[in-house]
């Protein structure tokens, strides 16, 4: 295993970001059920193959380049996510980095009518009907295949940090669900989704695969859909785990984080190290309180065994990254994870509009049409 660990060559970590966004109208501020073609065919025209329709036709998804770095990868998602507000406006839409929409109806969408699409909705029926959220995908190069299936173990320690950071969706149905991030309750209700099984190598992951692609079940390992996952296209390591981030700047920072962590087990492997892995079981309950908190309680540091304040979390793994986030040129996004939790996430901040507009009076409807105002604005911040 040493040899191993040495022979390896590093990964240059490059990295790459989708994000999905949910089409509001301007009058009503609900989502609109069918954009008009010519939109497409106008973010086609400027974006090429980087945008596209995601399941809902209410959302547009988009995807940067395999950039070098987050440098990179800022100017490529702030470009595309610019272009998507200009486009979008040009037929009275608007774009929301959001996870959830305050009060849209999912009853009322229509999914878009493609071959992959049509079959999801045919074997999925009513639970993939609801699956009006959006969210954040991170994709980082890691070409060797067993080095991407041990990283995948062990990174998943880090989910729950990574989802907490990211909460946007408070909100559903017009109801303040009391969660920070309701989008994974809608997720969790599909197959093969939540935490990654763990395999000890990159054979062992394609033959359990391959179990349910020969038997007909799906179609190829795109169907697998946890929270961080081998990349069925690339040659990367995906997080999804994340909602999306209202402020580009947020969702950078997400990235770097990301990449750093596993720029840091990385280097640990080649001392011959690890972070330990521990049990879905324990990591799950950790998510759960992410999903339910946020950044607002603290989560379990299983090596101590102990609660632990989230901004204590988050000075320490500053300190653990800091010095992988100096050698990938991320350090500044990395510590703007201090911004996020003094200002709070998009989803601390949507319940503070919304709470706001009721106490001066607004009916729940219109108090939640202020919190759209408000996405609608803070998905343009830093463009």
């Amino acid at each position: 295993m040493v040899g191993l660990a040495m022979a390896l060559e590093r990964p240059q970590f490059t990295v790459g970001i989708e994000e999905e966004y949910l089409l509001v109208e301007t009058e009503s501020r609900d989502l609109v059920r069918d954009p008009p073609p010519e939109l497409w065919s106008d973010l086609n025209e400027a974006l090429g193959n980087e945008v596209g329709n995601e399941f809902m036709r209410s959302q547009v998804e988009i995807q940067t380049r395999p950039c070098a770095d987050i440098s990179e990868a800022r100017q490529d998602l702030t470009n595309k996510r610019r272009t998507v507000c200009e486009v979008a406006g040009r037929y009275d839409l608007h774009p929301i980095a959001a996870s959830t929409h305050p009060f849209a109806d999912w009853g009322q969408q229509l999914h878009t009518d493609k071959k992959r699409y049509n079959l999801l909705a045919r074997d999925m029926q009513g639970v993939v009907r609801r699956l009006v959220i959006s969210g954040m995908h991170v994709h980082v190069g890691i070409p060797e295949p067993d080095l991407r299936i041990d990283l995948m173990s062990q990174v998943s320690y880090f989910l729950p940090h990574l989802l907490a950071l990211s909460t946007s969706s408070p909100f559903w149905h017009g109801e303040d669900t009391g969660l920070k991030s309701y989008r994974m309750s809608v997720f969790k209700a599909l197959p093969r989704t939540g935490l990654p099984e763990h395999f000890n190598s990159w054979a062992e992951y394609e033959r359990h695969v391959n179990v349910l692609v020969e038997a007909g079940i799906f179609e190829d390992a795109s169907k697998v859909w946890w929270d961080v996952r081998p990349s069925a296209q690339f040659p990367t390591l995906e997080m999804r785990i994340a909602d999306i981030c209202t402020r580009v700047e947020d969702g950078l920072s997400i990235a770097a984080l990301y990449q750093s962590l596993l720029a840091m087990l990385f280097s640990k492997r080649q001392n011959n190290q690890r972070w330990r892995t521990y049990s879905n079981f324990l990591i799950a309950e950790n998510l759960w309180r992410a999903q339910r908190y946020g950044i607002n309680e603290p989560l379990m540091d299983f090596g101590i065994g102990k609660l632990v304040p989230f901004n204590e979390l988050t000075e320490e793994l500053i300190q653990i990254l800091r010095k992988e986030a100096d050698r990938l040129g991320c350090t500044a996004e990395l510590e703007n994870i201090r911004e996020i939790v003094r200002r709070g996430t998009s989803a601390d901040r949507q319940l503070a509009v919304y709470e706001k507009a009721l106490s001066e009076n607004s009916e729940p409807r219109e108090a939640l049409k202020r919190v759209v105002d408000f996405l609608i604005e803070e998905t343009k911040v830093g463009l």
